[in-house]
């Protein structure tokens, strides 16, 4: 098993995420990794906080809720964020046949 990540990046509904998490299968172990956006975040920055990561595979949503810092996770990256006005986007789970109009965030550099 890993630890839990040294570096926890400041999750924000809207962003667009992959999850590394240690699988432990017998005596093997390997890495599977989840992609999906930021729908929820709950319980604060504490050892209760949980997020919520939602994808669609195949035509099919798929809903995961993440422990922050549970140790079976290996890595968090953000791969892109996008301005939403909602701290919970659970309405994403009723938009069936558009995606939703997200706008991308321009970070000034």
């Amino acid at each position: 098993m890993t630890d839990t990540p040294t570096t926890i990046p400041d999750l924000q509904p809207g962003q667009t995420i992959r999850v590394h998490q240690t699988i432990t299968e017998g005596d093997k172990s390997r890495i599977q990794i989840f992609e999906g956006m930021v729908i929820a975040r709950k319980g604060g920055h504490g050892m209760n906080g949980t997020f919520t990561v939602r994808k669609v595979s195949e035509g099919v949503a798929v809903e995961r809720i993440f422990p922050i810092h549970s140790p079976i996770l290996a890595k968090i990256e953000v791969v892109r964020d996008h301005a939403v006005r909602r701290a919970k986007l659970y309405h994403l789970r009723k938009v069936h046949a558009r995606q939703p109009r997200e706008k991308k965030v321009v970070k000034a550099q």
